[in-house]
């Protein structure tokens, strides 16, 4: 494995790394060396490896960064537990699409905390999301999970079906912002 990294790595070297790692007669070794850890550190990783990992990395640097920060009211765990809801709706929902005359009706279902994720992430993205683009979102509990009704302008309708649910909760830039506020202490559901 690290023989197939360290080939990878010379393959995607400048040029002139390539030369110098490979003269002839061995010149250039201790340059090599030298250079193959300027070319390493030039090349650190920057992927934290998860989204939801990575999602709460950026929070705390933001936090950290931010003077006015009142860290006895932070909470990371807060956070997390959303995180926990997105990714329990957006992979363990089973979910159907029933199409309304001026928009779409979903019902998204689950059992144990994939069902508890989605009762709070679609009432949620419906309360946030209610009004915007002139796009009406309702929402309401049902055995197993959610109902989530849309209805949207007539130019809007076929981009809503093409979106699905998942598009539908994914739509909107509030999303960073709304971590954010989780993070600080706030609570954006109400």
């Amino acid at each position: 494995m690290l023989r197939i990294a360290a080939a990878a790595l010379l393959l995607a070297a400048p040029p002139a790394f390539a030369q110098q790692a490979h003269s002839p007669g061995g010149h250039g070794h201790a340059g090599a060396t030298s250079q193959q850890s300027v070319h390493a550190e030039a090349r650190k990783p920057a992927e934290s490896g998860q989204s939801a990992f990575a999602a709460i990395q950026e929070i705390v640097q933001i936090l950290e960064a931010d003077p006015r920060t009142d860290w006895s009211k932070v909470s990371i765990q807060a956070l997390r537990q959303h995180l926990i809801d997105m990714n329990n709706v957006t992979l363990g929902a089973n979910v159907t699409a029933e199409p309304i005359g001026s928009g779409v009706r979903f019902t998204a279902l689950g059992a144990g905390s994939v069902r508890d994720s989605i009762r709070r992430m679609v009432s949620a993205h419906a309360a946030a999301m209610n009004g915007v683009e002139g796009w009406k979102f309702t929402s309401a509990d049902v055995d197993g999970g959610a109902l989530l009704t849309l209805e949207v302008p007539a130019a809007d309708l076929q981009k809503v079906r093409a979106l699905g649910f998942i598009g539908v909760m994914a739509h909107g830039m509030h999303h960073q912002a709304h971590h954010l506020s989780i993070a600080r202490g706030g609570h954006p559901h109400g």
